[in-house]
């Protein structure tokens, strides 16, 4: 029987990374931190990691004597990890390290797992800065607060959390088929589970019960929570279900889904011979596919 890929924790998740989350507020032990030689660095150019290596590549952690400049006080603190503080720090263009840069979507299925996971960390505290520079009451400028993982409002004084938003994933399946959509974003051939975020007042089954109705026509009869993963791309955390229809009716919407076919569990079992491409690996619908696929 085929390998499933990406089991629980998914990649992109790492429950053994000590994020140290009482010390962020310790201003003094901060301090010595970014003064510490044992103090290692996650550099981003933009939301890239910068990696070493070509075929195997690593996530560079750099030590803080191989900056240009002191580390800033505005670069978020991510945790510890064996008992040295771990940082985030974006450069620029200009500098060195930029053009070893790599989009977190190409490389992090070839990172190791755990790199993988403080990479998608660092990226997403960076895309939550980037985009929270003013206030969305009053629009005054906002300042980093609590090592990265908060900003104040110079203005009105109100304090903002990063944001990861809800949604759910799901594997619909009826008897032996399984239900997979195709939209347009998504590389040719490549058919995957219907996903889409959570609305206010609802919960996680009614979301799920909603977005298959909605991109695909089908009601769904019963639903099971299996698992969750991060997804940086750009602030979001995916909820893993696997559910149940009771016929293989399809009335899938043209702004949703440009497709979507129920496939047997034989058609899909042999990876050599599948009709269609699977999500990628690092992915949780390829886990939740795969994990129906072979009654995991």
């Amino acid at each position: 029987m085929p390998e499933i890929l990406n089991p629980p924790p998914h990649r992109y998740a790492d429950p053994a990374f000590d994020r140290a989350a009482l010390k962020r507020k310790d201003e003094a032990w901060l301090t010595a931190r970014r003064r510490d030689p044992r103090t290692r660095v996650v550099t981003l150019h933009g939301l890239d990691p910068v990696v070493d290596g070509g075929d195997a590549p690593r996530l560079r952690l750099t030590p803080l004597a191989d900056l240009p400049a002191p580390l800033s006080a505005d670069a978020p603190f991510l945790g510890e990890h064996r008992g040295a503080a771990v940082f985030a720090h974006a450069v620029d263009a200009a500098h060195p390290a930029a053009g070893d840069a790599v989009a977190l979507r190409r490389v992090g299925p070839a990172l190791p797992a755990r790199e993988a996971a403080l990479a998608a960390y660092a990226r997403a505290l960076r895309y939550w800065h980037d985009t929270h520079g003013f206030c969305s009451a009053c629009g005054a400028r906002t300042v980093v607060k609590e090592a990265g993982h908060a900003r104040q409002c110079g203005g009105c004084g109100r304090t903002v959390f990063p944001r990861t938003d809800p949604a759910v994933i799901v594997l619909v399946a009826c008897g032996e088929h399984c239900l997979l959509g195709r939209s347009p974003r998504l590389p040719a051939g490549m058919y995957s589970t219907l996903a889409g975020f959570v609305e206010p007042g609802e919960s996680l089954e009614d979301t799920v019960r909603r977005e298959v109705r909605e991109e695909a026509g089908v009601e769904v009869t019963a639903s099971r929570y299996r698992s969750s993963q991060p997804w940086p791309f750009p602030a979001s955390l995916m909820l893993g279900f696997h559910a149940t229809a009771a016929e293989r009716t399809l009335a899938f919407e043209d702004d949703e889904l440009e497709d979507a076919r129920w496939f047997h569990r034989g058609e899909l079992a042999d990876p050599s011979s599948r009709p269609v491409t699977l999500p990628a690996p690092d992915s949780i619908a390829r886990w939740l596919i795969e994990s129906w696929l072979y009654a995991r």
